[in-house]
């Protein structure tokens, strides 16, 4: 059986990708099934003509029965996913022993992650990359734009890049913002978005700043890969942001025509970067 044919499980959060997974999977004819998240997922993407079912975050365990009834082989978890109420975490009983075995490893968003990867496995699923069925969405290297960084851009791309390492490292975040060599600002639970809202207080007179993304050192590529999109633009616009940098090969990019016109329109450069090879 080829990967086409296998019955695609999609666990959708917030976001474009989704949406596009799901197109993606209608134009190639590929079976699948949707696990809504409650709260998260686009309520206009996952509509009547989609099969699926909504859960909320604490629901793991009645997810995992469904897609069983369902036939699902792989399944990619994709999307983002909001700060949940204290309902949204009230867990199934199934969800409750998958936390009481995976105990203080569920410390950071990659521990929870690799466990649930684990425990989806051991019911005869594969986890998959959103990358495997959608190529395309991967960061390509170097300039994807008009506009090119110059020596201060580069060497704020440099700093970010060391800074971001560390921080994915320590399990923290994937992104971080550099003005003229400052850190302003690191991210944290908030997500990119409030992260670049936040650091346009903090801005510099004089030239603005970068926003530097990458896959953290021991993240598994198949799941929550740094992405971008045309709302990354947005708000890099509106907080004076002048480029963007993000990790060739082991990033997302949502919609990169779009993101590129937008770009150019704004004057700010989009930038594919390797660690420790062009930086």
């Amino acid at each position: 059986m080829t990967s086409q044919q296998r019955k695609l499980g999609i666990i959708a959060g917030g976001g474009a990708i989704p949406a596009q997974l799901i197109r993606h999977c209608q134009e190639q004819g590929r079976d699948f099934f949707v696990l809504a998240i409650e709260g998260n997922a686009d309520k206009n993407t996952v509509n009547e003509n989609v099969p699926h079912q909504w859960i909320r975050i604490g629901q793991a365990g009645t997810g995992f029965k469904r897609f069983a009834e369902e036939k699902v082989q792989d399944v990619i978890m994709i999307g983002t996913i909001r700060r949940p109420s204290f309902f949204d975490l009230v867990p199934d009983l199934r969800t409750t022993a998958f936390f009481a075995k995976i105990g203080t490893k569920a410390l950071g968003d990659d521990g929870i992650l690799r466990a649930l990867v684990k425990e989806i496995e051991a019911e005869g699923m594969q986890v998959k990359g959103v990358h495997e069925v959608m190529s395309d969405l991967l960061v390509k290297e170097g300039v994807l734009g008009k506009k090119k960084p110059d020596k201060q851009a580069l060497s704020d791309i440099k700093r970010g890049i060391e800074v971001a390492t560390e921080l994915g490292r320590l399990d923290v975040g994937q992104a971080v913002v550099v003005q003229q060599g400052l850190v302003l600002g690191v991210e944290g639970i908030e997500g990119t978005d409030e992260l670049i809202r936040r650091c346009g207080d903090y801005r510099r007179k004089g030239v603005g700043g970068v926003l530097v993304k990458l896959r953290k050192p021991e993240q598994d590529m198949r799941i929550d890969l740094p992405t971008i999109g045309t709302r990354t633009i947005e708000r890099a616009h509106e907080t004076g942001l002048r480029g963007v940098a993000v990790h060739t090969g082991n990033g997302l990019i949502v919609d990169e025509k779009e993101v590129i016109r937008l770009a150019d329109k704004y004057g700010i450069f989009v930038i594919g970067v390797t660690p420790g090879e062009n930086f």
